[in-house]
C-alpha cells in the first residue's frame, strides 16, 4: 500500500469518529494559546485562533448531542451482527417457504434502508432482507481502506451469522450490482439468481471520459463528514423527519460521520488509479458466474443522463461517448451463460428503482417463480 492510500485511510478513520471534532478543535485552540504566549503582536492572532477553535467545539458539541438523539429515537429495525470486530445491520421479514430468499443492495454506499419501499413489497410473498454495508445505516464502520472485495465477504458472513440460508436471490442497484456480482462470484453454491439493476460497469471508470460525478465522489464525501463532524447537518434533521418516511430516517442515521468516511473510502475504486489497484478484485469478468440465472434491468436509452455530454462539443464524439455508455453496461450479460436484458419502463432512468418500484418487484419476483422475463424486441 502506497504512503499516500496509508494516510488517507487514516484521516478518514479519523474523520469516522464523531468525537473527531472536538480533538481537531484542540489544534487551534493550543496554536492560539501559544501565540499568546508570545507577546503583544502575537496575541491577535492567538485571539482569532482560540475564536476558531471555540466555534469548532461548539459546532462539534452540537454534532454529539445530534448523534446521540438520533440513537435513542432511531435505533436499529433489525439486528445487529458481528462479522469479525466489527457488526453489520441486518433487517429480515417475511416467510421464503421453499424458495429463496431476496437481498437488496442499493446504490452508492447507502444504507440497505434506502430499498425499503422495495423490501415492504417482496417480504409479503418471500423473505427479503436489507443489509447496511459497513459505516452506512446502522453499521460500524469496520476497518479501513473500504472495498468491493472486502464488502463482498462481510455481506456474506452477516448474512450466515444472522441466521438466513440460502439460496438467495442477490438483487444490486448501480454500485450495489457491481457489489452483488462480487458476492455471487465468491458463493455461487448460494446464489439462486442475481438481479442487476443498472450495475456499475468498470469499464466505465476505466476506458469512459473522466466525469465529475465520479471524479469528485471520494472528495465530496470526505467534505460531507467534515460538514457533520462541525454540527452543519442537512435541512432534514433540522425541520423534522417523519418517522413513516424510510428515506429521511436513512438521512438522518446517516448524519453520523462514519457514513461519509466509509463511502469516500470505497469510492476511491471509482477512479482510474482506484480500478487499476483494485479492479482484479472488484471486477466480475466473462462466465466467472457460469449458467447463474442473471437479469440485467436498466433503460433502453440514456433518459436522465443528458449532462454526461453536455461538455461533449464534437458531434462525432459525442455520439460515440453515447454508444459507450449504451452498450458498457451489457457487459454483465457475459458474466454468466444464463443472462437476459430486461428494459425498464420507457422514461425512466437509472433512478428507476425509486420510481417503479413496482415494475421491480415483479422482475425479482419472476426470477422466483423460476422465470425471467423476455426482454421486448429492440425493435
Amino acid at each position: 500500500m502506497r504512503p499516500g492510500t496509508r494516510v488517507a485511510d487514516a484521516a478518514l478513520r479519523l474523520l469516522g469518529r464523531d468525537w473527531a471534532g472536538l480533538a481537531i478543535a484542540l489544534l487551534p485552540a493550543a496554536a492560539g494559546a501559544w501565540c499568546v504566549t508570545l507577546g503583544t503582536g502575537w496575541r491577535i492572532l492567538g485571539g482569532v485562533l482560540c475564536a476558531v477553535a471555540l466555534a469548532l467545539g461548539l459546532g462539534s458539541l452540537r454534532h454529539l448531542v445530534h448523534v446521540a438523539r438520533v440513537k435513542v429515537r432511531y435505533p436499529p429495525p433489525g439486528r445487529m451482527v458481528d462479522v469479525g470486530g466489527h457488526r453489520m445491520h441486518v433487517l429480515a421479514e417475511g416467510d421464503a417457504g421453499r424458495g429463496p430468499t431476496v437481498v437488496w443492495m442499493p446504490g452508492g454506499h447507502a444504507g440497505g434502508y434506502a430499498m425499503y419501499r422495495l423490501h415492504a413489497l417482496a417480504r409479503e410473498r418471500t423473505r427479503s432482507v436489507l443489509v447496511d454495508r459497513p459505516g452506512s445505516g446502522w453499521s460500524d464502520p469496520g476497518p479501513f481502506p473500504r472495498t468491493t472485495a472486502a464488502e463482498a465477504v462481510e455481506l456474506l458472513t452477516a448474512l450466515e451469522r444472522a441466521g438466513e440460508k440460502g439460496p438467495y436471490v442477490f438483487v444490486g442497484h448501480s454500485f450495489g450490482g457491481l457489489l452483488m456480482a462480487n458476492a455471487a462470484r465468491r458463493r455461487p453454491d448460494l446464489v439462486a439468481g442475481l438481479v442487476l439493476l443498472d450495475p456499475t460497469p468498470p469499464d466505465v471508470v476505466a476506458f469512459g471520459p473522466s466525469l465529475a460525478s465520479l471524479r469528485h465522489a471520494a472528495r465530496d464525501q470526505s467534505a460531507l463528514a467534515l460538514r457533520h463532524l462541525f454540527g452543519l447537518h442537512p435541512l432534514v434533521s433540522r425541520n423534522g423527519t417523519n418517522a413513516q418516511d424510510p428515506t429521511q430516517v436513512l438521512a438522518l442515521v446517516e448524519t453520523r460521520t462514519k457514513a461519509n468516511s466509509a463511502a469516500a473510502s470505497i469510492l476511491r475504486e471509482l477512479s482510474p488509479g482506484g480500478i487499476t489497484r483494485d479492479g482484479w478484485q472488484t471486477v466480475v469478468h466473462d462466465g466467472e458466474l457460469g449458467s447463474l440465472p442473471l437479469l440485467l434491468v436498466a433503460p433502453r436509452d440514456l433518459t436522465g443522463g443528458g449532462h454526461i455530454f453536455d461538455a461533449v462539443d464534437d458531434p462525432e464524439e459525442s455520439a460515440r461517448v453515447r454508444h459507450f455508455f449504451l452498450t458498457v453496461r451489457d457487459r454483465f450479460l457475459a458474466a454468466s451463460s444464463a443472462a437476459r436484458r430486461v428494459y425498464t419502463p420507457e422514461g425512466t432512468g437509472h433512478d428507476f428503482p425509486d420510481r417503479a418500484p413496482e415494475f421491480v418487484v415483479q422482475v425479482v419476483g419472476s426470477l422466483l417463480d423460476g422465470h425471467g422475463p423476455r426482454a421486448p424486441d429492440p425493435s
